[in-house]
Formats: C-alpha cells, sequence, structure tokens
C-alpha cells in the first residue's frame, strides 16, 4: 500500500525532459518516489493511508543550498554591515561558542529550511577558509545530531583552518573555560572522526565533506616555508577525504586562486565543489570544465559584491553551477527563492541584458544541478519513480502568485519561503500547513536567542548590536576605523 499520495497538484518534476504534468499526482512508498502521472489514474492504482490535496499547490522537489555556514545563524547582522562581524565570527567560533551554541544554532538553521523548503544543505563547521570549530569532534556531533532531529538532509563540510598552527580554541562547560591549544593533527583527527561516526548516519541523510583553505597569491608571497606548510596540510586533508570517499570544497575562491590551487597540487576533479569563484580566468573556467570540478555561486554573499562569479560563462563552457546561501549571516536568509531572483538579476545587470539566466535555469540550479555538485543526482535532484521522496509544496493561491497561469515563470520570480506549505523528506512529512511536527518550533527558538545571549555575554561582543554611525540619512557609512 502506499503511504502517501499527493494529488491534483500542478507538478514540475524536474526531471530530463523537464516535465510538468497539470491535475497531477505523486504517490510514495516508504522514502521513495512509486509512481508519477495524472491523479485519476494514480488515485485508482495507489489507496494511500495518507492522501494529500495538491488543489492550487505547484509540487516540485525540494531544494538544495550547496554552500553556507553553520554558526551563522546565531550571529545575523552582528556588527551592522561593518568589516568587524568577520572579526567577531573569529572570536564566537573558537572562543565563545559552546557545543550547547553549535547545537541551538544547527536546529535553528535546520527549522528556517524547513521553513522555506530546503530538504539538503551544506553547512561548513565554522568560518570556511579560515576558521573551523575541529578542534573537538562535541561541535560536529551536536550539529549533526540537531539537523537529524529536524529531518532534512545535511551535508556538513569539516576540515582545518588555514595555517599557521598551532591555534587557540576554548571549551565551555557551563561557565568554566578551558583553554585549548590545537594543531593540525589535532584537527585531522577530528575529521576523520566526524566521518566515521557521520557519513551516512540519519538514515543516510547526513553526510560529511572536507573543506580545504584556498590558496591565495599572498600565500606565495609569505615565503617557500608557509607555502610548503600549506601545500602539505592541504594535501593531507584532500588524501583524508578522497581516501574516505567524502566529497571536498573550498570556500573564498577569487583572483586566479583557482589556478594556483591547480598549478600547485593535484586538487580540481569531478568530486570537489568550489564556493563564490569570482572574477575567474579564461583558463580556469577551461580547466573546471576539463576535470569536472563543480562551482556553487552565491549570488547574495559579500564576496558576490566584490566581484563576479562568472555563471552564464560557466553554464555555456559546461560547468555545473549551483547556488548557495552563504548562510544566514550578515545579511541573508537560507531562502532560496530569494537567491534565485538575485541570481537572475545580478547577472543581467551585469550584462544589461534581461535574456540572461532563464528562470528554468535558475531553478535546476537550486535542483538538479544542486544535486549533480554533490554527487546525489540518482537519489535526489528530481521527481522520478526511484528516486528519494524530497518533496515540497507549494501554495500558489497568493496574491502575488495570481492569477493562476504560468507557474514556471510564478516561482522564481515571485514566490518565496513563506509560500511553501508542505515539506517532505525521505518520504517522511516535515511540515504541513507550514506547522513543522518533528520538532518544538517555539522551544528551538527559545534556544537559540538563550545561546545567542550567553555567546554575547563570553564574549563581549555587546556593542556589536548597537545601530552604527550612519544607519539613518546617509547614503553610505562612514569611513570605519
Amino acid at each position: 500500500m502506499t503511504d502517501i499520495l499527493i494529488t491534483d497538484a500542478t507538478i514540475v518534476t524536474m526531471d530530463a525532459s523537464r516535465r510538468v504534468i497539470e491535475a497531477g499526482a505523486i504517490a510514495v512508498a516508504g522514502s521513495r518516489i512509486a509512481d508519477i502521472g495524472a491523479s485519476d489514474k494514480l488515485a485508482e492504482r495507489h489507496p494511500a493511508a495518507q492522501r494529500i490535496d495538491g488543489s492550487g499547490m505547484v509540487v516540485m522537489p525540494g531544494l538544495i543550498d550547496c554552500h553556507a555556514h553553520a554558526g551563522h545563524g546565531l550571529v545575523k547582522t552582528m556588527g551592522g554591515d561593518g568589516a568587524s562581524w568577520t572579526d567577531a565570527c573569529e572570536i564566537i567560533y573558537t572562543t565563545g561558542s559552546s557545543a550547547a551554541f553549535w547545537r541551538a544554532e544547527a536546529h535553528l538553521s535546520a527549522l528556517e529550511r524547513v521553513k522555506c523548503g530546503v530538504t539538503c544543505g551544506v553547512s561548513l563547521l565554522g568560518g570556511g577558509n579560515d576558521i573551523m570549530r575541529t578542534d573537538e569532534t562535541a561541535y560536529g556531533d551536536q550539529h549533526c545530531q540537531a539537523v537529524s532531529e529536524v529531518g532534512i538532509r545535511s551535508v556538513l563540510a569539516v576540515g582545518p583552518c588555514r595555517p599557521p598552527f598551532p591555534r587557540q580554541f576554548t571549551r565551555w562547560q557551563g561557565d568554566v573555560a578551558t583553554p585549548l591549544t590545537i594543531d593540525f593533527a589535532d584537527q585531522l583527527r577530528c575529521c576523520d572522526a566526524l566521518i566515521d561516526r557521520w557519513h551516512g548516519a540519519g538514515e543516510g541523510r547526513i553526510e560529511i565533506a572536507m573543506n580545504l583553505p584556498v590558496f591565495r597569491k599572498a600565500d606565495i608571497d609569505a615565503g617557500p616555508a608557509a607555502l610548503a606548510e600549506l601545500v602539505e596540510q592541504s594535501t593531507a586533508a584532500r588524501d583524508l577525504g578522497r581516501d574516505r570517499g567524502v566529497r571536498l570544497t573550498q570556500d573564498g575562491h577569487r583572483d586566479g586562486s583557482i589556478e594556483i590551487a591547480d598549478r600547485l597540487f593535484d586538487l580540481l576533479g569531478p568530486d570537489l565543489y568550489l564556493s563564490h569563484c569570482i572574477d575567474m580566468t579564461d583558463h580556469e573556467i577551461a580547466r573546471c570544465r576539463e576535470t569536472g570540478t563543480k562551482i556553487v555561486h552565491n549570488p547574495s554573499a559579500v564576496a558576490a559584491i566584490m566581484g563576479r562569479c562568472p555563471v552564464p560563462e560557466l553554464i555555456e563552457a559546461g560547468v555545473t553551477v549551483a547556488i548557495g546561501s552563504d548562510g544566514a549571516a550578515p545579511n541573508r536568509s537560507l531562502d532560496m527563492f530569494r537567491h534565485m531572483f538575485q541570481c537572475m538579476h545580478y547577472h543581467r545587470t551585469y550584462f544589461k541584458d534581461p535574456s540572461i539566466l532563464p528562470p528554468g535555469k535558475v531553478m535546476e540550479m537550486v535542483t538538479i544541478d544542486a544535486a549533480i555538485v554533490l554527487g546525489l543526482e540518482d537519489q535526489i535532484g528530481s521527481l522520478e519513480v526511484g528516486k528519494k521522496a524530497d518533496i515540497i509544496l507549494i501554495d500558489m493561491t497568493k496574491p502575488h502568485l495570481y492569477p493562476p497561469n504560468m507557474p514556471l515563470y510564478r516561482i522564481p520570480y515571485y514566490a518565496n519561503g513563506a509560500d511553501v506549505d508542505t515539506v517532505i523528506v525521505d518520504g517522511r512529512v516535515l511540515m504541513a500547513g507550514r506547522v513543522v511536527s518533528t520538532v518544538d518550533e517555539a522551544a528551538l527558538l527559545a534556544a537559540a536567542a538563550e545561546e545567542t545571549e550567553t555567546m554575547i555575554e563570553r564574549t563581549g561582543l555587546q556593542a556589536q548590536l548597537e545601530t552604527p554611525e550612519g544607519f539613518w540619512h546617509a547614503a553610505k557609512y562612514p569611513e570605519r576605523g
């Protein structure tokens, strides 16, 4: 017997032929899609334990966020758009956060993703290129456990900090702070342990990836010894990831850094996805195509203000490109509808051409193309018989989505995360009628607020919450010392 039957919906399959089925139905058995077709026919073939009326809804694959940061959910807007936010994050992630902080943040971000129809998301365990909270396993353990409780699919990217080592961290147990001196080998052992414990856990919904520091011109200019240390440590982290069969990623490529990595050690390949990648050269684009390296574009990130990821050029060259949120901070969200819209307008403005990036392409970039980036295209990213039942229902009966025609345009141009009515992951209903059933939403919000207040008290960063000079009246913030 079918477990779930969704009927009378407009189904956007994102399959190879990009079928759209009006008055369609999807049958779910266990964790997988059992049948897709016309509602009247599937209703006859599949008596179901649970029936979901999809009238007025668009049904499509759950959205996929290919780049974000754990920790960011509790540091939103701190610093008021200033560079001090980055400095605050380093303090918070290394010395001001307990395991309970990382658990509360993971709960909050996973909850936000569910409410926005994001059924799978990547989260780097810290600040990405420089600060990773892999001094001990407790932080990754709490993140993965919390995400498992909410029920979404998740890729936690772990890895070493950028050298030099040793690095200073603080372990909090209640109000007791214990300083820790951590070297590269400590972090690599922690990553190995997290792979052992969590890769393939949560009934297969949790995966681990390895994040490596980005090589930049400054690393070459630092001299042979510093560069050799970075190459040696990055090679060890890369080898661990490939030996354990996990995906590799890097955060923050720009200004020829892909070419530097390609030249210094064997990194590019089909198991690697690179984030941001602004101001790429023609040679770098060609090398990504030749090696099967994937790119994650973050159109709402600060990096996208400082430079441009050449998304149309990459796509035309045959490189797979997905979209990432870059996390919920300092001034973004985990709402992938927002980032789809931003992506289109960002590149159309650059080229002064409204034909750039049709809406169907950006929908691919958060579904099937994103699944390819993560190596999960045989499981998720499209609605097909035999694939995992990761499904969202978008309520199209809203004034901003009416009149009820051209849904393929209405979704990327007008929809937002609050329009998602129902979310199913692995055949399990996580949210229906915008009510999440797997966790106590109010309790999670309360814990997030409490852990944030505790973190602020520990770090003395209360000034980061103040409204900065220049917030009102001015056309630009004043220069800050």
